[in-house]
C-alpha cells in the first residue's frame, strides 16, 4: 500500500495541551459572561436593538443547544440597561362610557402612587363633602335660599287667594290638588245650597269658578318655575360647596402630573363626574351599601408597575398564550351570567414590556391560536387592544373593550431556520416586520483566544452551578470535547448546553470518586457512562457482528464485495458499523440495478448516488463503444430504509472489482460520495464510521492489515478516540485518505487502476486494463449474439 496515503497518528486528532492554560485550576479563572464567537449574531442584535425604524424587529435562528436564549437575554439587558425606565401604565374608567375605559401613564414606578392618591381622595371626600354639607355655613345659606323661595311663592299664592276671595270663591287644598269652592256670606255652601241659588247667581258662580282655575293653573306654572330655580340655586350652593371642598385636592392633582395630558384629562373628568354624584356621599340606609358598589367607578388599575426597574423592560414570556401575551379580562359570576369592568384587565407581557423589549419562541407562538397574527398586527400598528378571543362557551358576558393602547416595543422571536424560511416564503407580513435576522453559529474557530474563552465559560458554570473546579488537563480534555463533537480539528462546538452538560457529569463523577478537583479522568468517565447509557442498542448491534449474525469480513480478499462504513442514528447519538456490499456484472442492457431501489428500501438520496456510478463508468470506459452490461447491487442484510450517498464509492469499487477480477482487501472498510468524475467527495459521520469499524476488527481480531478509508475532505473532520490512535501508532491498524476512484481502487486491490494512453486504453494488468477487457468481452459477445439472431 502506498505510504503517501496513509494518515500519521498525529493527523487522526488535535489535541489541547494543558500547557497552554496558565492557571492549576479554574478558581484562578475570571468567569466569562460574554459570548465565544457568535460575531455576525451579536452584530446583527447590536443592530436590531439600536435600529429604531418601524419594521425591524429580530428573528434569532440557529440550531438548538447554542446558547442563543441565555445570549440574547444577555445582550438585550446589556442593552436595555442604558435606556431610560418607561411610564407606568394605570387603567381608569371613562365616565362618558364605561364599556370604553381608558389608559394614562405616569412617571416609571409611581403608578401605585396614583392609585393611592385617587383613592384616598375619595376616602378623604366620603367625610369632607358630608362635613360640608351638613356644616352651620352651608344651612344658613340653604335656610337664605328657601326662604327666598318660600317667600316667592307666599306672595303668589296668597295673591291668587285674594283674586278668588274678592270672588267669594275659597281654594281648598286636598289630597287630589286644588279644590274651588263658592262662598256666599263669607260662608261655604253645600251643593244642595248651591242648587238653591238663582240660575243668573249659579252661572256667575261657574264663570267665576273657571277663571279662578285658569288663575290657579297660571299660578302653579309659576310656582314651579319658582320651585325650579329654587332648586337651581340650591344645587348650584351644593356644587360650589362641594366645588371649594374638590379644589384644593384638585390643584394639588395638577401640579403634580403638569404636562401629563392623559391624567389632567382623566382629573377633569373625575371632577366633573363627582360633583354630578354628590347625593352618593351622604350616607343614608341603604343608599350606603349601593354607594360602596357606585365608588368602584373610582378605583384606579395598574396595569404596568415599574417600581424598581433600572432601564428598560426586558421580558422572556415562556407561554405566549393569547391572554399571557395581549392581556386578560377578568369576568365575575351574577345571576347566571358572568360581567366584568375596567378594574378587572390585566396587562399582558407585550404591554409590561413596553417601551422596551420582548423574547418569545416562535413554535410555541405559532402553537397558540390567534397570537401569531395579532402579534403582527400589534406590531404594525404600533397600537394593543386588550380583549377576549372567542370562547364559544355561549356565555353572555359584559362588553368591555378598553381603549387601545399605544405600544412601542422591540420584538425578538427566536426560533429554527426552517420556521424562518416558512415564514419568510409564505407569510407576506413576516418580512415587513422582521427585517433583522441574527443567525447564531453552531462551531467557532479553534484558536488561542476562543480555547482561553472555553475554560472562562468552565469557570463560569462552575461558579453558577456550584461544581467543582477543573484542573488544567480537566480542560483541555473539555475543548477536545468541544473538538469531537463538531468533528473538525480546527473548530469547536458552540452547543454550549451540551459542554455544560458534560461539565456537570464530570462533576458528579469527581464527587463520586472523592475528589475536590475535576480531573481528566473525570471527563472520560463522564464521556463513557453517557455513552453506556444511550448504547444498548448500539451493543445488540455490535453482538450481531461478533456472533457473526451479520457476516462482514476483516480479512482476506474476495471480489466483488466491500465493507462500507454506515452510521446508525437514534435521536441524538449515533454510531458506526460496517456494512457489506456486493456487486454481481454480467451481459445485458439494464445497467446498475439496485436492488434496496427495487425493494422499496432505498431513499431518493442513495438512489442518485448509484445512478451518478453508471455516468462515472459511462465516462471512462465507453468512450469508444456502448457497455453491454447489467450490474446488481446491494447492501447484505440490510432489512431496512437506506439513504445517503456516502457508500457510492464502495458501491463503485464493488462494481469494478466484479468487472475486472480482482480481490478486494476485506480488511479496509470504506466511505465516501463520488462524482461522475470519479473524486471522492466528503461525507459526515466519520469519526463513528472508523470507530465502528475497529470495535468490529478487535472483537474478531486486529491482524496489523486492517483500517478505513476515508475522503481526503475528511481529514480534518477526524477527532478519534485515543484507543484508535493507539492501534494506528503500532501498526494495529491504519487510515488511509483518497481523492479519487483511482487512488481508492489501488489500496483496496493493491493493483495500480491504470492510466489510460491517447486512444484510451489501459495497460493491461491494470485494475481497469482488466475491466476494460471485460468490458471489450462483453460487447463482442453482443454482437455476435445480435448477428446470430438475424439470421
Amino acid at each position: 500500500m502506498p505510504k503517501r496515503f496513509e494518515l500519521e497518528p498525529s493527523q487522526l486528532r488535535a489535541e489541547c495541551d494543558p500547557e497552554v492554560f496558565p492557571f492549576k485550576d479554574t478558581r484562578e479563572v475570571e468567569p466569562l459572561f460574554g459570548v465565544i464567537g457568535q460575531k455576525r449574531a451579536v452584530q446583527a442584535i447590536d443592530f436590531g436593538l439600536n435600529m429604531k425604524c418601524a419594521g425591524y424587529h429580530i428573528f434569532v435562528t440557529g440550531a438548538p443547544g447554542t446558547g442563543k436564549t441565555t445570549i440574547v437575554q444577555d445582550l438585550v439587558k446589556q442593552h436595555a440597561k442604558k435606556l431610560k425606565a418607561p411610564d407606568d401604565l394605570c387603567m381608569v374608567n371613562n365616565f362618558s362610557d364605561e364599556y370604553q375605559p381608558k389608559t394614562v401613564s405616569v412617571a416609571s414606578g409611581t403608578g401605585m402612587r396614583f392609585c393611592k392618591k385617587v383613592s384616598k381622595l375619595i376616602q378623604d371626600l366620603k367625610k369632607e363633602l358630608p362635613e360640608a354639607l351638613s356644616s352651620e355655613s352651608f344651612q344658613e345659606k340653604q335656610s337664605k335660599i328657601k326662604n327666598k323661595y318660600s317667600e316667592m311663592r307666599k306672595v303668589i299664592m296668597d295673591s291668587l287667594e285674594q283674586k278668588a276671595l274678592a270672588k267669594n270663591i275659597q281654594i281648598s287644598k286636598t289630597s287630589s290638588g286644588f279644590q274651588t269652592e263658592p262662598l256666599v256670606d263669607g260662608k261655604l255652601i253645600t251643593p244642595e245650597e248651591f242648587q238653591r241659588l238663582p240660575k243668573q247667581q249659579q252661572e256667575q258662580f261657574e264663570k267665576d269658578i273657571h277663571a279662578i282655575q285658569e288663575e290657579i293653573e297660571s299660578t302653579f306654572q309659576e310656582a314651579n318655575k319658582i320651585y325650579l330655580a329654587y332648586q337651581s340655586e340650591m344645587e348650584k350652593l351644593t356644587r360650589k360647596t362641594a366645588l371649594d371642598v374638590l379644589q384644593d385636592h384638585f390643584i394639588m392633582f395638577r401640579d403634580e402630573y403638569r404636562g401629563r395630558k392623559g391624567v389632567l384629562s382623566y382629573i377633569e373628568a373625575l371632577q366633573s363626574d363627582l360633583l354630578d354624584n354628590i347625593d352618593n356621599f351622604i350616607p343614608t340606609g341603604k343608599k350606603q351599601e349601593s354607594s360602596e358598589e357606585f365608588f368602584k367607578r373610582y378605583r384606579v388599575n395598574v396595569l404596568v408597575d415599574n417600581t424598581g426597574l433600572k432601564g428598560a423592560p426586558v421580558l422572556f414570556e415562556p407561554s405566549p398564550t393569547f391572554h399571557n401575551v395581549f392581556g386578560l379580562i377578568e369576568k365575575r359570576a351574577v345571576l347566571g351570567s358572568v360581567i366584568t369592568e375596567f378594574s378587572m384587565v390585566q396587562a399582558g407581557s407585550l404591554l409590561r414590556a413596553n417601551g422596551g423589549y420582548l423574547i418569545l419562541e416562535i413554535d410555541t407562538v405559532l402553537m397558540n391560536n390567534f397570537v401569531w397574527e395579532t402579534l403582527k398586527r400589534t406590531l404594525q400598528n404600533k397600537l394593543l387592544y386588550i380583549e377576549d378571543i372567542p370562547s364559544g362557551s355561549g356565555n353572555m358576558t359584559a362588553s368591555l373593550r378598553p381603549e387601545p393602547i399605544p405600544v412601542d416595543v422591540k420584538v425578538i422571536v427566536l426560533g429554527s431556520y426552517d420556521i424562518f424560511q416558512s415564514l419568510q416564503n409564505f407569510d407576506f407580513k413576516f418580512n415587513k416586520i422582521f427585517n433583522v435576522r441574527a443567525d447564531f453559529d453552531y462551531e467557532v474557530e479553534r484558536d488561542h483566544k476562543t480555547v482561553q474563552q472555553y475554560a472562562g465559560f468552565i469557570a463560569r458554570v462552575c461558579k453558577e452551578e456550584n461544581l467543582l473546579p477543573f484542573t488544567a488537563k480537566g480542560v483541555s480534555a473539555i475543548v477536545e470535547f468541544g473538538e469531537k463533537f463538531v468533528s473538525h480539528q480546527k473548530k469547536m462546538t458552540l452547543r454550549l448546553g451540551s459542554v455544560a452538560g458534560i461539565l456537570k457529569e464530570a462533576d458528579y463523577w469527581a464527587r463520586n470518586d472523592g475528589s475536590r478537583l475535576v480531573e481528566e479522568k473525570h471527563v472520560i468517565k463522564a464521556f463513557t457512562e453517557h455513552r453506556f447509557r444511550y448504547n444498548l442498542y448500539e451493543e445488540k448491534i455490535h453482538e450481531s457482528y461478533t456472533e457473526d449474525t451479520i457476516l462482514v469480513d476483516v480479512d482476506g480478499e474476495v471480489t466483488g464485495q466491500v465493507n462500507s462504513l454506515a452510521i446508525f442514528q437514534i435521536g441524538d447519538y449515533s454510531f458506526g458499523r460496517p456494512s457489506r456490499i456486493t456487486a454481481e456484472t454480467f451481459m445485458g442492457k439494464e445497467g446498475v440495478v439496485n436492488i434496496e431501489r427495487e425493494a422499496n428500501l432505498s431513499g431518493k438520496t442513495h438512489d442518485k448516488g448509484v445512478m451518478i456510478l453508471s455516468g462515472y463508468l459511462g465516462r471512462i470506459f465507453a468512450q469508444t463503444y456502448p457497455l453491454s452490461l447489467s450490474i446488481s447491487i446491494t447492501f447484505e442484510q440490510s432489512y431496512g430504509s437506506v439513504d445517503g450517498d456516502s457508500a457510492s464509492s464502495a458501491e463503485l469499487y464493488a462494481i469494478i472489482s466484479s468487472l475486472s477480477g480482482i480481490p478486494i482487501n476485506q480488511g479496509i472498510a470504506v466511505t465516501g460520495s463520488v462524482n461522475q468524475k470519479g473524486r471522492i467527495q466528503a461525507i459526515g459521520g466519520v469519526n463513528q464510521k472508523i470507530e465502528g469499524f475497529f470495535e468490529v476488527c478487535q472483537v474478531k481480531g486486529l491482524t496489523g492489515k486492517q483500517g478505513a478509508m476515508i475522503p481526503t475532505a475528511n481529514v480534518k473532520n477526524l477527532m478519534l478516540k485515543k484507543e484508535v490512535i493507539r492501534a494506528v501508532e503500532e501498526k494495529k491498524f491504519h487510515i488511509f485518505h483518497v481523492a479519487t476512484v483511482e487512488e481508492g481502487i489501488q489500496i483496496l486491490t493493491g493493483v495500480p487502476s491504470g492510466i489510460p494512453d491517447m486512444d484510451g486504453r489501459f495497460s493491461a494488468g491494470t485494475v481497469f486494463g482488466k475491466v476494460q477487457e471485460k468490458l471489450e468481452k462483453y460487447f463482442k459477445q453482443a454482437l455476435k449474439f445480435r448477428k446470430e439472431l438475424e439470421l
